[in-house]
């Protein structure tokens, strides 16, 4: 007699899940899947597709006014169907763990982030105090965090977002969930870190450990993902292997993430060439931004006075882009509130069109501040939520000293000049999409008429076809305009398409700069090498062919 050999069940079971919130149209329409022990299963789609919504309800976090309706939705063999609060609070954190994309909402701004961390810990073990601290010091380090120690003791607020990401992979991972959920785990990390942080969650996946990953970075979904999920307007139109999915996709959609996900991120860096090398580009006009000796400190919790900036220098002339990479904490951010004037330097100077920015009175600097405008990187947290687009742009008008009359028709030729309909106007930033959002701050930034516009991660957020969007219209609008862009990213793929000139920086000095085709052709610096052998690419391992992507770029 043959003997039944008995396979285990699905750690997730999905059958015809859908998801409304109050009387509108659902959010999911009756999408299925399963995500076995040890598998890791990740969801790919554009913003509004449905991934986020999926990841929540699998973790008990869509909200009181959801309704959630399924054929089949278990963990564990449980019904998460007739999961209470209670219930779920018993599950959350010791056997889910929850990564969120945005980790300065995620971690409660008024207590350190050892203490964050600690929580599952104190409300799921029987671990000491001074072991859990000790546990809490373990994390750090394992998710790349320098000076856990005095990082532990730091609120958010204090930390980049790289390091803020980090410790939200260190609380998710504490208890040694059975399924760990990563809403876009790496968006926020530079190259080095993430590098580490994916060989941290490979190595998190055993045979009673699963994952799913919500991530737009096709190259994160081949290295960490057995199967993928392709989710567009609430259905999944395409799951497989991610050899299939990659290799020969079936649906239109996914055919389209895959061509815009090339166009951005799988332009790598070319090895050496023999050839002789193209003389440089020689700039005949004054810097627009000159930057000399920059440098900064700041006191840390233990009293101790750190450089974050130590004598940085750069020049930026008229329609050219240089960008700025290093790892968090490595300076970027401070240079860059240095040359707006949302900081001091220690020492060292800043000319902003041949004038001495630092010593400039008030009014001065009202005056020149026009000429320099900023986009950052969460256009979301820089509105305010109850204006309309019109009232953001009439604002930003105002200050830009516009007469009153000329607002409504100047406010349309900006969206215009983004690519938007006047229809937006009465809109609120909430009812627009990422993309859309981004668009509106690049206006609104543009409404002082600036000759030199600072963005500070503008993309990072995005899914890769808004990404190829936006990196469009900022190439568009720095032929059109004339602009010269001072370009912040930890993304070096993004770099390595928009820029001209690189400024590589590591503990706030600038350890490499130069045109981007020479400094990641020919990186001269250990540092330099070590971030572009960093960059995710597609697992060749896993034996994806690559002849559609090289038809897409």
């Amino acid at each position: 007699m043959t003997a039944v050999i008995q396979h285990p069940a699905p750690l997730i079971e999905v059958s015809d899940l859908q998801v409304r919130f109050g009387q509108g149209a659902p959010v999911l329409k009756g999408i299925s899947f399963t995500v076995e022990q040890g598998e890791c299963l990740a969801l790919v789609g554009e913003s509004g597709s449905g991934k986020s919504v999926t990841s929540r309800t699998l973790a008990g976090l869509t909200g009181a006014h959801a309704q959630v309706q399924a054929s089949r939705l278990a963990f564990a063999g449980q019904d998460l169907r007739q999961f209470d609060e209670r219930a779920w609070r018993r599950v959350r954190g010791a056997q889910i763990g929850f990564v969120m994309q945005d980790a300065l909402g995620s971690l409660d701004p008024l207590r350190p982030v050892g203490k964050e961390i600690a929580e599952p810990l104190q409300l799921h073990s029987d671990l000491s105090r001074a072991q859990r601290q000790a546990r809490v010091l373990e994390l750090l380090r394992a998710v790349g965090v320098p000076e856990p120690e005095l990082r532990a003791r730091q609120y958010p607020w204090q930390l980049s977002g790289g390091l803020r990401q980090r410790a939200l992979i260190a609380s998710a991972i504490a208890c040694n969930p059975r399924l760990l959920i990563a809403d876009e785990p790496t968006t926020a990390l530079d190259a080095t870190v993430q590098a580490q942080v994916l060989s941290l969650l490979e190595s998190l996946r055993g045979d009673s450990t699963a994952m799913l990953i919500v991530s737009h970075d096709l190259a994160v979904v081949s290295r960490l993902a057995n199967r993928v999920a392709v989710m567009h307007n609430g259905v999944i139109v395409e799951q497989g292997s991610v050899e299939a999915v990659l290799q020969d996709p079936q649906h239109p959609y996914t055919q389209y993430l895959l061509k815009a996900g090339a166009a951005v991120h799988f332009r790598r860096p070319q090895a050496p060439k023999l050839a002789a090398v193209a003389p440089p580009v020689v700039e005949t006009s004054a810097p627009l931004l000159q930057v000399q000796q920059l440098s900064k400190a700041f006191k840390g919790p233990d009293g101790n006075l750190r450089t974050v900036v130590d004598k940085v220098s750069l020049q930026l002339h008229k329609g050219r882009t240089l960008g700025i990479v290093g790892e968090s904490g490595s300076g970027k951010t401070t240079l860059t509130r240095m040359i707006l004037g949302l900081e001091t330097p220690d020492s060292g100077e800043i000319q902003i069109k041949g004038r001495p920015w630092l010593q400039l009175d008030d009014q001065e600097k009202r005056q020149l501040r026009r000429s320099i405008q900023v986009v950052f990187q969460d256009p979301l947290s820089s509105f305010d939520p109850r204006y309309t687009v019109q009232r953001v742009l009439f604002e930003a008008l105002q200050v830009a000293g516009h007469l009153r009359g000329q607002w409504r028709p100047q406010a349309v030729e900006l969206l215009k000049l983004v690519r938007l309909d006047e229809s937006l106007l009465e809109r609120r930033p909430l009812e627009l999409s990422g993309g859309q959002r981004q668009r509106i701050a690049i206006a609104r930034a543009l409404a002082a008429q600036p000759q030199i516009l600072v963005c500070d991660e503008p993309v990072s957020a995005l899914d890769v076809s808004v990404q190829a969007q936006i990196l469009e219209l900022l190439d568009d609008l720095k032929q059109r305009l004339g602009l010269a862009c001072l370009f912040i990213s930890h993304d070096l793929g993004v770099i390595n398409h928009v820029s001209d000139q690189v400024l590589v920086m590591k503990d706030g000095v600038a350890v490499e700069s130069g045109a981007v085709r020479d400094v990641f052709d020919r990186p001269q610096h250990p540092y330099t090498r070590a971030l572009l052998d960093a960059i995710p690419h597609l697992e060749s391992g896993r034996k994806v062919s690559f002849e559609f992507l090289r038809l897409a770029i």
